[in-house]
């Protein structure tokens, strides 16, 4: 799987997530810092890379805009730290790739892993 983390991460999870074998660039080396969020995920989706995030904000403009990719995968944790989540992160990115490739919004944190298919639909309220 290829993948950009975002500024907002650590360039740390770029070999924390080599080691795992999955193909991943650290934001601050293919764009600019301050690059917008719909940037990034332009880039992403041009390039045929998930974005990896600690910003709620990628997930809501996958909502807005009904995107059907890039997949953005967030964790939603205080420690965002390689070492507490890499192990943890790289299982979840094997068991949902295939869907993670189609187009998914994945969410990680202490009760697990969420996954929505996008595009991502509003419920109907009842």
């Amino acid at each position: 799987m290829k993948l950009v983390v975002d500024m907002n991460l650590s360039p740390a999870w770029v070999d924390a997530l080599s080691a795992a074998g999955h193909e991943v660039v650290h934001w601050s080396t293919v764009g600019r810092a301050d690059a917008t969020d719909a940037t990034i995920l332009r880039w992403a989706l041009g390039h045929d890379h998930v974005v990896f995030t600690h910003d709620l904000d990628f997930g809501a403009i996958l909502a807005a805009t009904n995107a059907d990719s890039p997949s953005v995968v967030q964790i939603r944790t205080q420690d965002i730290t390689p070492k507490a989540w890499a192990a943890t992160l790289s299982a979840v990115l094997a068991k949902e790739g295939e869907r993670l490739a189609e187009g998914a919004l994945l969410s990680l944190d202490e009760h697990g892993p969420r996954l929505r298919v996008l595009p991502i639909r509003r419920e109907a309220r009842k």
